[in-house]
């Protein structure tokens, strides 16, 4: 932890403007070695681990570390292709290496997306978060839906089941989006009075942005993030001539499949088209880093602006804070204070998501500092396990680059007699 008072909130989050720059830990006074130890570390999961004995966590990883815009640590370990049917490894020469630019399926990272394209509507008058989703989506007032509210649907508070499978139930894009839409409230779950993480709750948002707009949620997302911000890596369905860059995710035999690279690996994104609220956004390590640090300029980039800064802020209350549940911390789309995976960056305003394919971004607004990590975990199969360690590890090296740079220079001070 930080040592930060128990009262910070985002009111105290000051939002210097920086642009990202390749350069050492010690200019930006962190110790070299925890930084250093991030791929080590890594490496460790590409094998089986005593707390992981049956399979590698994942093929392969890519991990970006970020301090005051300066990139101290920028790696890949292992392979973005290793397996072909479950449990198959390819011949080596059939192999690909991960590298730093390998374009990855975030899976719910997406949603992140999607958050920041609804409240850039927002922020022009054509959404109001606290009024029914009726009013853009009438559809979605059946089942006991009246009174759910855009906001309720972002911070995971809305009532709606976790998932359906759309994609087995309904026999086309169209059918399948009717579904999400018209899903009733799970039994006693009135909007607000429980959390519950919702994959429904973000294809309604996803679908929120396309009616207001006019647009694909895709467009939306390219006209009003990734282009401004010059994210080229970053969107949905990847063109073909990317694949050779594409990290591979499962094998799949239901739906069958096959082998997945270049497409979205969550099937009921992949069965509406691989545009949806909830996935589907591929990136790399460089392109969500100036995401992350737009964030933590306040919502602007080389002179680009996608949210005001006073947005940004709104994004990290704790909207959930009535329901006492360390798990439902949420803001705007970000989840809060997640120590399981933010390990030693932790703070009330600490903010992040993971992806089911082994992806998380962690940003602390403290200390103007990100940590991005990139997994294929589910290639080949998605029980092989968890990325969950290497998203500890990661935030926790950056963690102690600056807890440890801190004490060594109190103890040079008490040394040198500077301090009392």
């Amino acid at each position: 932890m930080h040592g930060e008072p128990p009262t910070v909130s985002p009111a105290d989050i000051r939002f210097p403007r920086r642009t990202l720059r390749a350069g050492a830990p010690r200019e930006v006074g962190l110790l070299a070695e925890p930084i250093r130890r991030m791929r080590a570390d890594l490496e460790t999961y590409l094998s089986p681990t005593a707390d992981h004995p049956e399979h590698p966590a994942y093929a392969g990883a890519a991990v970006l570390a970020a301090k005051d815009g300066v990139v101290v640590g920028r790696t890949a370990v292992g392979k973005a292709v290793r397996y072909g049917a479950v449990g198959v490894e390819l011949p080596a020469g059939q192999q690909v290496a991960a590298r730093p630019d390998t374009i990855f399926d975030l899976a719910s990272v997406s949603k992140l997306f999607t958050a920041v394209a609804v409240l850039q509507q927002v922020e022009r008058g054509r959404v109001d978060l606290d009024a029914p989703l009726a009013r853009y989506l009438p559809e979605f007032a059946v089942g006991g839906k009246g009174d759910v509210t855009a906001r309720h649907l972002l911070t995971h508070a809305g009532g709606l089941p976790a998932d359906l499978p759309l994609w087995r139930d309904h026999p086309d894009p169209p059918a399948r989006l009717a579904a999400a839409l018209t899903v009733p409230l799970l039994p006693g779950a009135g909007p607000g009075q429980q959390y519950l993480y919702s994959d429904l709750g973000l294809i309604a948002l996803g679908e929120l942005a396309h009616r207001v707009t006019g647009v694909r949620l895709d467009a939306a997302v390219r006209a009003g993030i990734t282009g401004p911000l010059s994210m080229v890596d970053t969107g949905y369905s990847p063109p073909a001539d990317e694949r050779g860059r594409i990290a591979a995710t499962e094998y799949l035999t239901a739906p069958p499949r096959g082998l997945i690279r270049g497409e979205v690996h969550d099937e009921n994104a992949w069965s509406l088209g691989g545009v949806a609220g909830h996935a589907g956004v591929f990136s790399t390590v460089d392109d969500l880093a100036v995401f992350c640090q737009t964030l933590l300029n306040g919502g602007e980039y080389k002179g680009r602006r996608i949210l005001r800064a006073d947005t940004v802020r709104s994004m990290l209350i704790n909207y959930n804070s009535h329901l006492a549940s360390p798990e439902s911390r949420r803001g705007l789309g970000f989840e809060l204070n997640k120590r399981w995976y933010m390990d030693g960056l932790s703070s009330p305003v600490t903010f992040g998501h993971t992806g089911f394919t082994g992806t998380s971004i962690v940003i602390d607004p403290l200390s103007h500092s990100f940590v991005i990590l990139l997994t294929n975990r589910v290639h080949p199969d998605r029980a092989w396990g968890s990325s969950n360690n290497a998203r500890r590890a990661v935030a926790r090296n950056l963690a102690e680059a600056m807890h440890a740079a801190f004490h060594r220079e109190v103890q040079g001070g008490l040394t040198a007699g500077r301090l009392t």
